[in-house]
């Protein structure tokens, strides 16, 4: 356990070090921003851009943060009795507030990850049917 706290301090501290470095380039005039990152500070800005650059939006929020099924629907972009099934269906983890459903940000997150393996999953199992039947050309 302490191996792994120790892990996440070194992390913390180099992206503080990309953040103070980040911030001092942008504090230089001009168009063009130089700057030296670590290669999980790029990778992280790398999947920023990719996010921005396909039309997705980014949510920024505590490790810890939850959402109610409305929010949590619209992170989604998906209705209310979609999110409540997802949370009924065990899906989406969540807790109840008194009479409220609370969805953590970071099961969302899970959620989206293992729903885009699966939808590549069957993108390639319709590409393999589409060009079994030759319907490609």
């Amino acid at each position: 356990m302490e191996q792994l706290e120790q892990i996440g301090v070194a992390v913390t501290d180099l992206l503080m070090r990309d953040a103070e470095a980040l911030h001092r380039a942008l504090a230089e005039p001009g168009n063009e921003v130089h700057v030296e990152l670590s290669r999980e500070t790029a990778e992280l800005v790398s999947r920023l851009v990719d996010a921005r650059a396909h039309g997705e939006e980014i949510i920024v929020s505590p490790a810890n943060a939850e959402v109610s099924p409305t929010e949590a629907a619209v992170m989604l972009a998906m209705s209310r009795p979609q999110v409540r099934k997802l949370m009924d269906r065990g899906l989406l983890e969540s807790r109840k507030v008194g009479t409220h459903h609370r969805i953590r940000v970071s099961s969302i997150r899970v959620f989206l990850e293992a729903e885009r393996g699966r939808r590549r999953e069957a993108m390639a199992e319709l590409a393999a049917v589409q060009n079994e039947l030759g319907l490609t050309g």
